[in-house]
């Protein structure tokens, strides 16, 4: 079915090259006049207003009959309706964790190969998004049920361009060129980085987006999903090592605006501000591609940012920190499948691309399509990814990424060592496992 409707409309792309340009064709799927189609998603607001479009072009190319419910309670809505056996066709689910869930129980539709080799060939790093729509099912076979729709970015440096170009400063293209710059930066009498920990009750969790990036760019893929299970444990020397890097920016007084100590106390929304300070009360800020709606008002267009650069001695490739929506079949039908097609074409990302807010890792969308330049920047650090990853934390047990490993940050940053914070960590996984059944577990 999937392989069937692509061809037919947004694999083959009737592609035509003009004046250098490659231009894809809109999406064509079934007819499905008098076939209906709901959908549960999670965007509210301007969003939920884009993703009408989006719905509509399925409408115009399908004659389906549509019908969405979006709220900011979509995944409560999701998991009460899949346990009263009424879900929705399409549900829309905020992270890959309950993916697992719903396939370990038999609640999502499988996709098939050939959905997994479209998302392989045609996403950029696309074994990683197969991996992270792939789950076992019910009776513990691995299967494709999930294709990621309106991702975002973690792995991002913001500088202000003016503040390098004043000093000299290059943007670094490695790690070690960024571990140079952090040096020639406080060797010159400046503030390297400014740092910020602070979330009211979500204290901590900045810190936990560095030590992931991090892991990235010292480990193989497979080392950080066995952390996100465990079979990796948390004081392993491997996870240490990472905590040891961050622990290189952010534990030196001469690095860190306000001193090391200050990381702990600073809000996340005020620590970039020290970017657009005369003087800069530091040059760089390690954020994901929200932060510039914290940044001071009529600063923004001021700031730039870079790609949180691997190590050249690792040789690891291009690895990118992030998270995204997924698509998923809750309730099979025609209707279903075919919507699923259509997530997969170029149209369907273009229209959100175009009116901003949205980042997609597929290949054959249109790039001059999105609506600024940022966006754009962004949009080729996520194509050039050789490894994508969700946020690690995110997809930890509850009681570990959200919680012993926020707290966890906030110990390091008071002093204690990358061993003991470690070693605390893994208790409390370790607990969380003697206390709960194996069935939950699995």
């Amino acid at each position: 079915m999937f392989k069937k409707t692509i061809l037919a409309g947004s694999c083959a792309l009737a592609l035509a090259s003009l004046a250098g340009l490659v231009i894809a064709a809109d999406y064509k799927g079934p007819n499905l006049k008098g076939e209906s189609l709901s959908i549960t998603c999670p965007w509210t607001g301007a969003e939920e207003t884009i993703f009408k479009k989006v719905i509509a072009a399925f409408v115009t190319a399908t004659g389906a009959d549509v019908k969405h419910s979006c709220s900011q309670g979509s995944e409560l809505q999701i998991k009460m309706d899949i346990k009263n056996g009424s879900p929705t066709n399409i549900s829309v689910l905020p992270q890959p964790g309950l993916g697992k869930e719903y396939a370990s129980q038999g609640k999502l539709v499988e996709l098939g190969d050939e959905a997994a080799d479209y998302v392989k060939k045609n996403f950029a790093a696309g074994q990683s998004w197969v991996d992270l729509g792939t789950y076992a099912d019910k009776a513990g076979k691995k299967k494709f049920y999930g294709v990621f729709y309106n991702v975002n970015l973690k792995s991002l440096v913001w500088y202000v361009p003016e503040n390098f170009k004043k000093k000299g400063y290059n943007v670094p293209k490695t790690m070690e060129e960024l571990k140079d710059l952090t040096r020639k930066i406080a060797a010159d009498g400046g503030k390297p980085w400014c740092i910020g920990l602070g979330s009211d009750l979500a204290t901590g969790w900045p810190g936990t987006d560095w030590v992931e990036d991090l892991m990235l760019r010292t480990q193989t893929p497979d080392v950080y999903d066995g952390w996100i299970n465990n079979s990796v444990k948390f004081n392993d020397p491997r996870v240490i090592e990472a905590l040891d890097e961050y622990g290189w920016f952010s534990k030196n007084d001469a690095f860190v605006a306000g001193g090391a100590n200050a990381t702990a106390m600073v809000s996340f929304k005020e620590s970039p501000k020290g970017l657009f300070r005369s003087p800069p009360a530091c040059y760089m800020h390690h954020q994901a591609s929200f932060i510039p709606n914290f940044f001071p008002e009529g600063q923004q267009e001021q700031s730039d940012f870079f790609y949180f650069p691997p190590y050249a001695s690792k040789n690891l490739g291009n690895p990118v920190l992030g998270g995204g929506a997924i698509m998923t079949v809750t309730k099979d039908s025609k209707a279903a499948r075919a919507w699923m097609d259509f997530i997969m074409s170029p149209q369907a990302s273009e229209i959100w691309m175009a009116e901003g807010g949205f980042l997609s890792p597929l290949k054959t969308a249109d790039i001059r399509k999105y609506k600024s330049a940022s966006l754009r920047k962004q949009a080729e650090i996520l194509l050039n990814a050789t490894t994508f990853r969700f946020d690690a934390s995110d997809l930890m047990p509850g009681a570990i990424g959200a919680s012993s490993f926020w707290s966890g940050m906030i110990d390091f940053a008071r002093g204690r060592t990358s061993k003991q914070v470690a070693d605390d960590i893994q208790r409390s996984w370790d607990i969380l496992i003697s206390v709960t059944p194996r069935r939950s577990r699995e």
